[in-house]
């Protein structure tokens, strides 16, 4: 906030975790010129939603509830007020609320005080890019201020990190209440017991521990530090170690629930740290997973796995499998791909089909599984494809339909497609296939996420699931993440995004099921006998009824 009377600033750039005050920093800004120094402004919000959401709950209750700002603006009741949700005027200037979302609202007014929030969640706009859109408004302020706010997203991708790199780059150094040296807060140094009683920072000039109730005075004590060269761009950073409303021990906590699953992991990165996630796993060599089978099929699958899942790929002469097992410490384990050649056109290759998937795959302590649910891509063969699985959805055999979509879901909920009014569930498989190429990158065996390949899969297997790579590419002057395809043939990478599609369909308690299922192993024979009786009992009498 010094920074915006500083004449050499042209521009502020926070990047930070999220709930350190950056919405509170930008209202102040905003009391500021409403009451003091008067301008024309505009407030852009990833959202037009989010933008009547923040004048309605922070902007108007920021006016009503101080006495230097409600006299300036006027009553919203009154006739000619000039003050509506998106709108609010003031002697000398005028406040605009928009979300980059809306074009037209982007390049409306001259602004000389121009705040974006949340730069990293703006969509481009047919007009182009929102943040090049507000600055064009300012083009006509000597005096202008350009302030950028928003917790970071991928590595290469973020728009606060561009705008980060070009600034001063200042960050909060604050003193060791014991050797005095001033220092970066950094999550590396935060070290904790196993019970998490004790959870501290150690100090990286003495070494000593540095307990939770210091944090106020080293706040109170610290100063911004600029490491980047000198710019007319001020930089500011700051992570959830610093924040007053979380403690060292809660952001631990958030980072053990979160370490075992990478989607959960990248939002932590995000918005605890305040940093962008460098993605794992953009390009991986298929030799290096071809060592890692083991020596087991699916005649014999592994024991710990308790769900299987399976995502059909269709092609003009043939159709693809490939089922997956799921266990309850997260692993994941590839159990079979087999390929059923036929005409998807033709009746014979679903027959084939619908024997493969009424089979039973027997676990190594002989316990029989069945595949729970199937999702079969529609994108080829379409008609027949819904044919198949209309009879079918009862026994969870769904059609799916994969949309290149950054940030969509991996499932979505399905609509009704066709003239058979098929359920069709959409499929994120930019999301999938993200996840998925985190999971190949885990190379500790007793790490979540680790895959698992039998003895039966063969080289050609893995070149197909290695046959994509993400590459950054522009659409309308904006940095865009695609995947690639990299050689003619995907469809193991492929189908075991629709095995993915299901088990995040299916949505399984693996616990309960794994606990069900030991206890109905330990149960006697005698016991089990009599309860199969009393099953075909029931059974027949429903029958009968």
């Amino acid at each position: 906030m010094d920074t915006l009377n500083d004449r050499d600033i042209e521009s502020i750039v926070i990047m930070s975790s999220a709930q350190v005050g950056k919405t509170e920093i930008l209202l102040n800004i905003l009391g500021y010129h409403i009451a003091h120094d008067p301008a024309p402004m505009l407030v852009v919000m990833p959202t037009l939603e989010m933008a009547r959401a923040f004048s309605t709950q922070r902007l108007s209750k920021m006016i009503t509830a101080s006495d230097a700002l409600r006299g300036k603006v006027k009553d919203s009741k009154s006739r000619d007020s000039g003050n509506t949700i998106l709108s609010k005027s003031f002697g000398g200037g005028f406040v605009v609320i928009s979300g980059s979302n809306s074009p037209a609202s982007l390049s409306s007014r001259p602004c000389r005080i121009v705040l974006l929030d949340e730069v990293d969640r703006y969509q481009p706009t047919p007009e182009g890019d929102p943040v090049d859109l507000a600055r064009k408004r300012t083009s006509t302020f000597w005096n202008r201020k350009i302030i950028m706010t928003s917790t970071p997203t991928i590595d290469g991708m973020s728009r606060i990190q561009d705008a980060w790199n070009t600034s001063d780059q200042r960050k909060y150094h604050v003193p060791c209440p014991h050797c005095k040296t001033y220092q970066h807060l950094e999550w590396s140094n935060i070290k904790w017991d196993e019970d998490l009683k004790n959870v501290n920072y150690v100090c990286k000039s003495c070494g000593v521990l540095i307990d939770e109730s210091d944090k106020p005075y080293m706040m109170q004590n610290g100063k911004w530090i600029q490491e980047g060269s000198k710019s007319n761009v001020a930089g500011f950073h700051l992570n959830e170690l610093y924040s007053s409303w979380r403690t060292w021990k809660e952001v631990v906590e958030s980072f053990l629930v979160a370490k075992n699953n990478p989607e959960q992991l990248r939002v932590w990165v995000n918005t605890s740290l305040g940093e962008c996630f460098a993605e794992k796993g953009e390009e991986i060599e298929s030799d290096s997973l071809l060592n890692r089978r083991e020596n087991y099929d699916h005649e014999t699958i592994p024991e710990n796995v308790v769900v299987l899942t399976c995502g059909i790929d269709c092609q003009s002469d043939r159709l693809e499998a490939q089922v997956v097992g799921w266990s309850a410490d997260n692993q994941v384990y590839v159990i079979e791909y087999k390929i059923f050649w036929g005409d998807p056109n033709q009746l014979e290759v679903w027959k084939e089909l619908d024997e493969y998937l009424l089979s039973s795959f027997t676990k190594e302590n002989n316990h029989k599984l069945k595949i729970a649910i199937t999702c079969i891509d529609s994108g080829y063969a379409t008609q027949s494809v819904y044919g198949f699985v209309k009879p079918r959805q009862g026994r969870r055999v769904f059609a799916v339909k994969g949309q290149s979509i950054s940030g969509k879901p991996i499932a979505n909920r399905p609509t009704q497609s066709g003239r058979q009014r098929v359920s069709l569930y959409p499929i994120g498989t930019d999301t999938a296939k993200d996840t998925l190429f985190s999971w190949l990158n885990v190379a500790e065996e007793d790490e979540a996420g680790y895959i698992h390949f039998p003895s039966t899969v063969d080289e050609e297997y893995f070149k197909q699931l290695t046959a994509e790579k993400r590459i950054i590419k522009f659409h309308r002057g904006q940095k865009k993440l695609v995947w690639k395809q990299t050689r003619e043939r995907n469809e193991a990478l492929d189908n075991f995004v629709y095995a993915l599609a299901g088990f995040y369909i299916l949505s399984p308690n693996l616990n309960k099921i794994k606990t069900k299922s030991e206890s109905q192993e330990a149960q006697p024979k005698q016991e089990k006998r009599k309860n199969l009786i009393n099953r075909r009992r029931r059974n027949t009498w429903v029958n009968d009824w």
